[in-house]
């Protein structure tokens, strides 16, 4: 286990392209009940860099001073049992948050913790030996190569990562403490993926390429090259950039409980998982979380279709049941047909008084999206393609 250190980490916002990765982890940062982040990309495409240079931006947590664990002194109800026996004389601190790297190679011992059987059973006192789980707790748990870890530790991480909760359970002894985190993994994938079941677990998933533009990618030694030489100083000239998209990220987090979603918003968000081929409903829970939160970055109060649009790139890639378009990208084309096809729900439904109506030469009729025969007037308005707002930058 390890955590970032006092190195200079390089700034977020002067990270070069890759808007849909940075995108994702704000969105995490905001709200981290959307459930993590999966990141897809070949080497080199700044993965690992994005990931610690979100933790720096983001702000200190106030925690209980001495807790191993962190606990936040303005939620006692998730108070560890160390904190809950000592109430009344609990002193706070602020704490910046880290990014607890998991290695690939490590045992379930050493993800959870472990417990002194024999202390318990003797002496009836639990003894608990705190793991990575403890560690991650209001932190960003960061596991590189996920693919490659074991099925079973990555679904007893996906498990605590759902509940907030770390309960071991040894010889009839048990322990709990609070685990809530930010996870991301990533991963490359020609070295293998994760079985449909795991990738399901993961809230957003981000799918990245290498920048193929000259210029673009002369734009990202520069920086770099800048950087390595004068770390302090690069850090220092991103320094507006970065505390412009951290006060955003506070903002959103205040503004995120008064965002509202308007039923026919919520109808379009259903309507493109099902065309998707979304198994289960936690595609279109988390579709509806990630347009509100992304609503919220953008500082408004009410879902539109443009958050939704952008929120289902990022919550479909890994859960469509074929991947039918290159990169698991699922495409606008795709998305815009769902949103007419719940637009024009209940519209094409015939009249009480032409139930009887004869059908004729319907084969020669045009279709429209839904597969439903058009009526022959009054449809101008329904079949126009439907207009979108232009989506605003998420950085700026």
């Amino acid at each position: 286990m390890s955590k970032t250190h006092n190195r200079q980490i390089y700034p977020f916002s002067a990270i070069v392209g890759q808007d849909i990765m940075k995108t994702a982890l704000i969105l995490n940062a905001i709200n981290p009940s959307i459930g993590g982040v999966l990141i897809k990309g070949e080497r080199g495409t700044a993965k690992s860099t994005a990931v610690r240079s979100l933790a720096a931006l983001l702000p200190e947590n106030k925690v209980v001073l001495g807790c191993t664990f962190g606990c936040d002194p303005e939620k006692p109800e998730d108070f560890c049992e160390e904190c809950r026996k000592n109430l009344i004389n609990l002193r706070t601190a602020e704490r910046k948050m880290t990014v607890v790297e998991l290695p690939v190679s490590a045992t379930e011992d050493m993800v959870v913790g472990s417990l002194d059987i024999s202390s318990a059973i003797k002496e009836g006192e639990k003894k608990f030996e705190p793991g990575i789980l403890a560690a991650a707790h209001r932190n960003i748990l960061y596991v590189d190569e996920v693919n490659l870890l074991n099925d079973h530790i990555v679904d007893l991480l996906l498990d605590v990562a759902a509940m907030g909760l770390n309960i071991i359970e040894r010889e009839g002894v048990s322990y709990t403490h609070p685990s809530s985190f930010i996870l991301i993994g990533t991963m490359n994938p020609e070295e293998g993926d994760l079985r449909p079941q795991l990738l399901d677990r993961f809230g957003l998933c981000a799918v990245i390429e290498g920048i193929a533009d000259a210029d673009t990618r002369l734009e990202i030694i520069k920086r770099r090259m800048d950087f390595e030489n004068d770390p302090k100083g690069f850090t220092a000239k991103w320094a507006a950039a970065d505390k412009k998209i951290a006060d955003k990220i506070l903002a959103a987090k205040d503004l995120l409980p008064d965002v509202v979603i308007p039923d026919d918003m919520l109808r379009i968000a259903v309507q493109i998982c099902t065309d998707a081929g979304v198994d289960g409903h936690r595609g279109d829970i988390t579709l509806v979380k990630t347009a509100k939160t992304l609503c919220a970055y953008k500082l408004r109060t009410e879902v539109t279709e443009d958050d939704i649009k952008e929120a289902a790139k990022l919550v479909l890639a890994h859960r469509m049941r074929k991947t039918p378009f290159s990169n698991e990208q699922y495409d606008d084309k795709k998305i815009d047909e769902s949103i007419e096809k719940a637009k024009n729900h209940g519209k094409s439904e015939p009249k009480d008084n032409d139930s009887e109506t004869p059908q004729k030469n319907t084969q020669n009729e045009p279709q429209d999206n839904a597969g439903e025969q058009k009526q022959s007037s009054g449809s101008g308005s329904d079949s126009s393609e439907t207009k979108l707002f232009k989506a605003s930058d998420p950085f700026a």
